[in-house]
């Protein structure tokens, strides 16, 4: 059942600010590529992802979108990480047994190229998410709610001139066709912090005069939502192909029309 028209508007007037991630929320997820390259390499679904995570704070990857790393720094550190099977091994059966399925055989030995695999993931999330895309302007025209960017991201990484096509981003790493769209930009590598770090959430608020119970905020991976949720969060999971059931749910919680779903002609 849906709620009757006050309490729409009464929950939507709780909000103050919407706050997106970036890639696999505005922009096409990387893990689209990533689970490609896996089925191309023969490696188990989700081998990469958690052989990432699995680094912690530590990795090249979370190194890289606090900007401590370089860019030709993190493509062997990287890679290195990647093809370490003892490492990746052992995360995925622990992501075996947390899931609760059977592990299937795991690699020997992999020779990851950090840079090969990193193109791959920024050139397939260059693409705008139509869906999302849409609700932002309809939230900035509507001019209730603050509209921000959450992201672990590299704008703070100096890149050589020869590297920007080859990561397609010939527009610049955060390009100013992204960055307007919002009325804050935070950035990892930029700020020093990425998420899930409990700060980098906090900063956020601060920086708009917010306070975290006054926003809602859209990501795709659930560490970065629950960080939020037990800040006071009230969230939104957006799912690889399920961009405009979000959109819709977020039309729900803060009762401005961001489709044209279901409209008569």
């Amino acid at each position: 059942m849906s709620n009757p028209p006050s309490a729409v508007q009464s929950q939507g007037q709780r909000y103050k600010a919407v706050i997106f991630d970036i890639g696999g929320v505005v922009m096409r997820s990387p893990f689209i590529a990533i689970a490609e390259y896996e089925r191309a390499h023969g490696l188990p679904v989700d081998y990469i992802n958690t052989s990432i995570v699995g680094y912690g704070s530590k990795g090249a990857w979370q190194k890289f979108e606090r900007g401590e790393l370089d860019l030709l720094s993190f493509y062997p550190a990287f890679g290195g990480e990647l093809s370490d099977t003892v490492h990746g091994n052992k995360c995925y059966r622990s992501y075996c047994e947390k899931k609760g399925i059977s592990c299937p055989p795991l690699p020997e030995k992999l020779n990851i190229d950090g840079r090969e695999l990193f193109g791959a993931m920024m050139r397939a999330s260059g693409t705008y998410d139509s869906h999302i895309r849409e609700a932002i302007l309809r939230i900035r025209e509507a001019g209730k709610h603050r509209v921000i960017a959450l992201t672990n991201n590299f704008a703070k990484i100096e890149v050589p001139p020869e590297e920007l096509e080859y990561l397609g981003w010939d527009a610049g790493v955060v390009p100013t066709h992204l960055t307007d769209l919002f009325d804050d930009f935070c950035d990892s590598s930029t700020l020093g912090m990425r998420k899930p770090e409990p700060e980098f959430y906090l900063t956020a608020c601060r920086r708009n005069n917010i306070e975290p119970s006054e926003a809602i905020f859209l990501d795709d991976i659930g560490l970065n939502l629950k960080a939020a949720q037990v800040l006071g969060m009230d969230t939104i999971h957006v799912r690889i192909g399920k961009t405009l059931e979000a959109v819709k749910e977020l039309e729900s919680r803060i009762g401005i029309k961001l489709t044209n779903v279901g409209a008569k002609l």
